[in-house]
């Protein structure tokens, strides 16, 4: 099709040239071919001069021209001679000829077309006589180097405009707009660039409404009460200044421009408001609160001169005054001047400009048409060339192409219309998107794209208020949601169908309405069951139904998982239930042993062996103070073991006198006493709890085992513990009803049962409810929740999100679960499935902090009795000075043996010999 298209094209392109070409073309004079630097050269100017855009571009190109020809740093010998062309339909079609006509006169460059649509025809004319074709307001992105090289934008694309766009719709968090556009190439391709670019971030078109270029106001009413059935508010109006404002009036008219609503236009408004400046309030009074773009052009000293002088070129030329001045009269200025600069350098270089027949022309001559007057520019791939190597400062600050063939930094303001004028809101840049300061200030910083970058001054939208739309209302059209809900044959009390009826009943249905209620607009909507009513329905493929646009919503038992969160958006969670393991349980009773299970062996084993070393530990520091702690061998070993045994019932009689051993005495009791307690605690659990005990100790246990494990049909259990556990298949059995399941878990293994049945927690607290033999074992494997489904990016599930967070803090999410599934008296019964042993790790701070004192109650000890030793040693083993070392030894271990009374009895006695 659109090579046909192509064709079709350029069969009108050639009939126009033979028509133009038959009336006299050929009369045109040809410049010589051998010639050096003209004293002219001739450019031309196709536009519309007779709309307010081509009036403005007419004087600023006048202007550049006169401005260049009194330059003498530029084109010194040479000076422009502008052909200004009427565009008078800028169609397309008809404006071939006119474009024929400056091709005839031996022009070395075009400044125009004025619209998209004209630029595509002329474009191929442009390829064929290489004619470069400058233009800063056919702006459309298809325009490209590849397929047209000698169209030159010199102004920005609108691939940044709706970049821009895309990233303010999702600056506001809204997920669909409505694109109102004219049906022509610039409308069409620039909304088809809004759409990838919204699609980027996760944002879309949900609703094109395009019009004639030039619609009636009837037309335009059409199209518009269309977009009003529309779910979106967010409403991008891309058009063109000759009925864009139409529109606008339209919307007003119909209601579109009140609170609710957000109009998003495209650079069109803001030209119209600056070439119409100033406006009254009568011409600004359909346009309240819009929002729209301008191309940004630097503060300089040259853009306040420009300013300045059009004020002086254009005094007296309208109703108003001076003409206002739009950003597209800066870019005429300087695409002028950018031509100028070319041309300069390509005449520096030593090229001369001269045009020659077209061979495939020459094959179409006839007796009756003259081709002679349309030629090749020779020379004009080399200017094209000259022309993307400027590099210059102009009006519009730097003036240089990238690799792509578009300007280097496009950026734009985004101006809300307030009053009879604007409001700038803040800017958007390709380099650091959107923010409130000025682009320039940011290209010496690294780009920063974040979120939190991301800023913009507070907006006044339609309606005059400074709150947020939320962008979207239930579309208007009598259409109601379809709501699928899963048709369960088990656990009804979460939903069922009330018989007969197409209505539903259940925790997950209560939730929804309370849910609904909350939100502050009414939300249309239907039950549809799904489900055939003989065995529970995959959740997961009722998700995928809502991607495939069978169902607007689903409200259920619905589980979060991964998978279906790659298909659908869910609200917050309303119930907590992640998977857990169930299994056949049975009483275990006490046994004569029992009083040995509150501790585990190794607490058993440092209980004793400490008991046994802060015995020895007394006994060292109260043998040399106190009598009970003397005596013979055996006497002494019998006393180590009452005194460290007797403390634990407290019932020691050895009284201790020295200081260290009270101290590690102190510390030990202490102990004793939280072993004690600990200890008798848990023995009352053990004798007065019933246990319970089951073979299936958890997931873990069923993972290593061969045996057959349950779960609930059509629930996301299976693939889970195939793919995640890592659980063989043929191991699963599925099982549609809580009695079928209570019959297989009876039956266990052995008899054709199961030996566990896996499911969410909360279907596991109803079956457990009223079926005592059954337990959980084992903890909650996974964390998951139940949600309401919805599409992608449906703002709904946002709201609701907020309707559920609301029942949970109020309290009615916890009364809707107690009314529908309050546990009965089976789950309080405080059974335990495992006894809790005491073990090492909850006391092994105690017993350090024991072991520390006794250590540096010997420590001490050894230091004082060392003293006492060298200070009170026997006098014969002084007077020696010479014993060996086993009789040193024996003499030490029988001085630590000896009383410290007797030792020190005996020294002074020796002293007092010694005296006399």
């Amino acid at each position: 099709m659109a090579f046909q298209r192509e064709t079709t094209t350029m069969i009108g392109v050639w009939l126009v040239v033979l028509m133009v070409l038959s009336k006299g073309l050929s009369s045109t004079g040809v410049v010589p071919d051998n010639f050096t630097i003209p004293s002219f050269v001739n450019i031309g100017v196709l536009y519309s001069f007779n709309t307010s855009v081509g009036r403005m571009v007419k004087t600023a190109v006048q202007a550049a021209v006169d401005d260049v020809n009194s330059d003498p740093s530029i084109l010194a010998n040479t000076k422009l001679k502008a052909s200004l062309q009427e565009d008078t339909k800028y169609r397309g079609f008809l404006s071939i000829a006119e474009a024929l006509q400056l091709m005839a006169t031996q022009t070395v460059a075009i400044i125009g077309p004025q619209t998209s649509t004209t630029a595509h025809v002329i474009s191929h004319i442009a390829n064929e006589l290489q004619v470069p074709l400058l233009s800063f307001t056919a702006t459309d992105p298809t325009l490209s180097s590849l397929q047209f090289p000698f169209f030159i934008r010199t102004a920005f694309s609108d691939i940044y405009e709706m970049t821009a766009i895309a990233d303010f719709v999702n600056y506001f968090g809204w997920r669909e707009v409505i694109a109102v556009y004219g049906d022509d190439d610039h409308g069409r391709n620039g909304i088809g660039a809004l759409g990838d670019k919204l699609s980027e971030r996760r944002c879309k078109i949900s609703f094109k409404a395009p019009m004639t270029p030039e619609a009636t106001r009837e037309e335009i009413t059409d199209v518009l009460v269309q977009a009003a059935l529309e779910e979106s508010r967010v409403v991008v109006l891309h058009t063109s200044t000759a009925w864009g404002p139409k529109v606008l009036s339209v919307a007003k008219s119909l209601g579109m421009m009140e609170n609710g609503y957000v109009w998003i236009t495209t650079t069109f408004l803001s030209t119209w408001l600056d070439i119409g400046s100033p406006l009254s309030s009568d011409a600004t009074d359909d346009m309240q609160g819009v929002i729209t773009l301008r191309m940004y052009i630097p503060d300089s000293e040259r853009k306040r001169w420009f300013f300045s002088r059009w004020k002086n070129l254009t005094t007296g030329k309208t109703a108003n005054g001076s003409q206002g001045l739009s950003t597209y009269g800066i870019f005429a200025y300087d695409t002028v001047y950018a031509l100028a600069h070319a041309l300069d350098a390509f005449f520096k270089q030593g090229n001369q400009i001269t045009f020659s027949r077209d061979p495939k022309l020459s094959q179409l001559r006839g007796d009756n048409i003259h081709l002679d007057a349309v030629k090749i520019f020779n020379e004009g791939k080399l200017l094209h060339k000259y022309i993307y190597e400027v590099n210059m400062t102009g009006v519009s600050g730097l003036f240089k192409f990238t690799s792509d063939g578009d300007l280097v930094n496009p950026a734009y303001e985004i101006i809300n219309v307030i009053g009879t004028g604007t409001r700038r809101v803040g800017y958007w840049s390709n380099y650091t998107g959107l923010s409130i300061v000025p682009p320039e200030a940011l290209y010496s910083k690294p780009p920063n794209r974040s979120s939190a970058s991301q800023k913009l001054l507070p907006v006044l939208w339609p309606g005059e208020t400074t709150h947020k739309p939320r962008g979207w209302v239930f579309p208007n059209n009598g259409r109601m949601l379809k709501i699928g809900v899963p048709k369960r044959v088990s656990y009804r009390e979460f939903v069922s169908q009330v018989q007969g009826t197409d209505m539903f009943k259940g925790f997950c249905i209560d939730v929804f309405l309370s849910a609904v209620n909350l939100l502050p607009y009414a939300v249309p909507y239907k039950f549809v069951s799904y489900g055939d009513g003989d065995s529970n329905p995959s959740n997961t493929e009722l998700a995928r139904l809502i991607t495939a646009g069978v169902f607007d919503a689903a409200v259920g038992d619905i589980t979060i998982t991964t998978e279906r969160t790659k298909m659908v958006d869910f609200t917050q969670p309303y119930i907590e239930s992640g998977l857990v393991v169930v299994a056949s349980v049975k009483k275990t009773d006490s046994n004569a042993w029992a009083f040995f299970t509150p501790f585990t062996p190794m607490m058993w084993t440092v209980t004793a062996v400490f008991f046994l070393l802060v015995g020895a530990v007394v006994w060292i520091l109260e043998h040399r103070l106190n009598d009970d702690f003397r005596g013979p061998p055996k006497q002494q070993m019998v006393t180590i073991l009452w005194f460290s045994f007797s403390t634990m019932f407290f019932a020691h009689r050895e009284n201790t006198v020295s200081t260290l051993g009270r101290f590690v005495l102190l510390i030990w009791l202490f102990v004793v006493l939280i072993i004690n307690s600990s200890y008798t605690a848990s023995l009352t659990s053990i004798l007065t709890v019933k246990q319970l005990s089951s073979p299936v100790k958890g997931i873990e246990s069923l993972r290593s085992s061969k045996e057959p494990i349950g779960y609930l049909q059509g629930s996301f259990t299976r693939n889970y513990l195939i793919d995640e556990i890592g659980i063989d298949e043929s191991r699963l059995v599925p099982l549609k009803t809580p009695e079928e399941t209570a019959e297989a878990l009876k039956k266990g293994p052995q008899k054709g049962g199961v030996a566990a049945y896996v499911d969410e927690r909360a279907y596991i607290e109803l079956f457990l409810s009223s079926r005592c033999d059954y337990s959980i074992v084992g903890q909650e494997f996974t964390r998951n929740g139940w949600g309401f489904a919805f599409p992608r990016d449906s703002p709904l599930a946002v709201d609701l999100s907020t309707a559920i967070l609301e029942l949970a803090e109020n309290g009615d999410l916890q009364r809707i679960h107690d009314k529908w599934l309050l546990s009965s008296a089976c789950l309080s019964q405080g059974a335990k499935l495992e006894v809790d042993r005491l073990n090492l790790r909850s006391f092994w701070g105690l017993y350090l902090v024991c072991g520390l004192a006794c250590v540096l109650a010997l420590l001490i000890y050894c230091i004082q009795t060392m003293r006492q030793y060298s200070k009170h040693r026997p006098e014969e083993l002084e007077s020696s000075g010479h014993g060996s070392g086993s009789s040193c030894l024996r003499t030490f271990l029988t001085f630590i043996d000896e009383k410290e009374e007797i030792v020190k009895s005996r020294s002074k006695r020796k002293k007092m010999e010694g005296i006399s």
